[in-house]
């Protein structure tokens, strides 16, 4: 079989933040191709997480790009500080955007790769106009605003329509999954279309340590394609 073409982003909104440091480097050494970070105001969603500050604090120790998702109501006055603080992405909600355009435009000026994050609800189709601006594309498979939640298998579908869409413009997109992934949800996402499976719980939080997460999720991708 051919290599599998995914990446692992461990999210730090699970991890302890007592000694962050060290999480995002037990992330780095056990293969973890990029570190997500969620940013939430408590008005696009009811939870409060963290700022430019801590991305920044992050890239000081990751020599892996960092993954910024702003759950944010008017991200676009604060993508260049995200930007200085050491983002190599930055992901913008369709429905926080009123001028999504400009938001993706911002972003790309600003240095980093625009992704644009969907909802649960949000159709593939919100975005079609904008696909030639984004390098990431992340569906949120639960309910922004909270880790542990369940994966909306519902969703699979729009990641299979993502991909389709994709395919047919002949793209280099990636497309995340947010929420709910761990070693029995992450084959069905990826076999829709996904190539990067962001996970918080299931690493940060494994009863056996961030490494035997990553390690997890690894072995059930190779599963999905008949590996050893």
């Amino acid at each position: 079989m051919s290599d599998i073409v995914f990446k692992i982003a461990p999210s730090i909104l699970a991890a302890d933040f007592g000694c962050l440091a060290e999480n995002v480097l037990a992330a780095q050494a056990a293969g973890a191709d990029l570190i997500h970070i969620d940013i939430m105001d408590g008005r696009f969603v009811p939870n409060i997480t963290m700022g430019p500050m801590v991305v920044e604090a992050v890239a000081k120790v990751a020599t892996i790009p960092l993954d910024v998702h702003l759950m944010i109501v008017e991200p676009e006055k604060f993508v260049q500080r995200f930007a200085d603080s050491g983002a190599a992405t930055i992901s913008v909600h369709v429905e926080a955007c009123r001028h999504l355009h400009r938001a993706l435009a911002q972003i790309a000026a600003a240095g980093c790769g625009a992704g644009v994050a969907l909802n649960p609800h949000t159709p593939a189709s919100a975005i079609s106009e904008v696909m030639d601006m984004v390098r990431l594309i992340n569906v949120m498979t639960v309910n922004p605003g909270f880790g542990g939640q369940q994966f909306i298998n519902s969703t699979l579908s729009k990641i299979r329509n993502l991909r389709g869409l994709i395919d047919s413009i002949g793209a280099d997109i990636d497309i995340e999954v947010d929420g709910g992934i761990n070693s029995a949800t992450i084959g069905a996402a990826l076999s829709a279309g996904a190539t990067v499976a962001i996970a918080g719980t299931c690493v940060f939080q494994h009863e056996a340590g961030i490494a035997a997460g990553i390690a997890e999720l690894r072995r059930a991708a190779r599963e999905l394609h008949g590996e050893d």
